[in-house]
């Protein structure tokens, strides 16, 4: 059985996802550099699939299977650190 996204919710420094088998998993917005610097509207503007979650305007995906294996978003450090 694939556990997939059902709803996601903000407060300041969170992010809630509600998974179809009825757990919530909380990770904290500064996993997720661009969701943490992303007003609450443009959080708003999530699309979720039987995989995880996708905001366009924020060229930003996160998976159930990385939120469940506690994985933050790793992208922005990669670019961060010199060649």
């Amino acid at each position: 059985m694939t556990t997939s996204p059902k709803a996601v919710r903000f407060d300041d420094d969170t992010m809630w996802v509600s998974l179809s088998d009825g757990r919530t998993i909380a990770a904290p917005l500064a996993w997720f550099p661009r969701l943490l610097e992303a007003v609450p509207a443009q959080r708003a503007m999530v699309e979720l699939s039987s995989n995880g979650l996708h905001w366009d305007a924020l060229d930003e995906d996160i998976s159930v299977a990385g939120l469940l294996a506690g994985q933050p978003d790793l992208s922005r450090r990669a670019r961060q650190q010199p060649a």
